[in-house]
């Protein structure tokens, strides 16, 4: 059924008269007669009595004009809202955040305060990739299907977080053998950034003494705060070391670092945000 043709006997209907309904309508007489008459024809009924340009309902029409007494401002509110729907859509950027995600969220924060109207929705699914930004490390699978616009790739130097009083503070560099005998404070090997320190240890030829380990970046930033023990130390992800009781020292041997990866990818419908927060974000790093 036409909803246009509804909406020209809702019109007819509550007005009584052809004249009249076809002014309101902005259409032809005969024009809103003919989709009247295609109406009826299309329900098996009459919907009209006529009486010149006068129109009275029957009792169809009138059981009609009931049902769509209701159900043409629903439908028109579900434009509305499918409209609304649209444009929120549109606003927001999906990502998938597999690593760097404290420097990610800080980007965010920084970047709403210009544009409040982004909405941003994240995961950290390594599975899924129906997302319009990908952040993620070396050592992560990629979907060969999925499509990117654009791709950066910054390499990631990764520190050791000494106490401000331990003889490691007053060294620009050192070589991660020397600070096998310490205390460490570990990111769990079950993630991505644990796992790759605990290889630079076994490079370096020791196995790591594990005073603190967590899941949460958070857990272990606090520990660390405290100068309980020593710590790997992401340059991005964690950001810049504002403890004052603590010093970053660069790791000359082996080189420790890794690889940031940010993809634009093609996702449908596209924020209209994406490749500006894309940009945004890389600029950042």
């Amino acid at each position: 059924m036409d909803i246009q043709k509804l909406k020209y006997f809702h019109t007819t209907a509550r007005l009584e008269h052809i004249t009249r309904s076809s002014e309101v309508l902005h259409i032809s007489q005969p024009s809103l007669t003919q989709a009247i008459h295609s109406l009826e024809s299309e329900l098996g009924v009459p919907l009209f009595q006529r009486e010149g340009r006068k129109v009275a309902l029957t009792e169809f029409g009138v059981y009609l004009k009931q049902r769509l007494d209701v159900l043409l401002p629903e439908f028109d509110r579900l434009t509305i809202e499918m409209e609304e729907l649209k444009q929120s859509v549109t606003k927001k950027v999906r990502l998938n955040i597999l690593a760097a995600s404290s420097f990610v969220i800080n980007a965010i924060m920084e970047y709403k305060k210009k544009n409040s109207e982004a909405i941003f929705d994240f995961e950290q699914n390594e599975t899924k990739y129906n997302c319009d930004i990908l952040i993620t490390t070396n050592g992560l699978k990629s979907d060969p299907e999925k499509k990117y616009l654009h791709r950066c790739v910054k390499k990631e130097s990764i520190y050791l977080a000494v106490p401000k009083n331990s003889k490691y503070a007053q060294v620009s560099s050192i070589d991660l053998s020397a600070v096998k005998d310490e205390s460490f404070i570990m990111l769990s090997s079950t993630r991505l950034f644990g796992a790759i320190c605990s290889r630079y240890c076994s490079i370096a030829s020791f196995y790591p003494k594990v005073i603190f380990e967590s899941d949460s970046p958070t857990a272990v930033q606090n520990i660390i705060s405290m100068g309980a023990g020593i710590a790997f130390w992401p340059e991005y992800s964690w950001g810049k070391l504002h403890d004052k009781n603590l010093k970053l020292v660069t790791i000359a041997d082996p080189v420790c670092e890794r690889d940031l990866i940010v993809e634009l990818h093609e996702r449908h419908p596209r924020s209209i945000y994406a490749e500006d927060f894309y940009n945004f974000l890389i600029n950042k790093l």
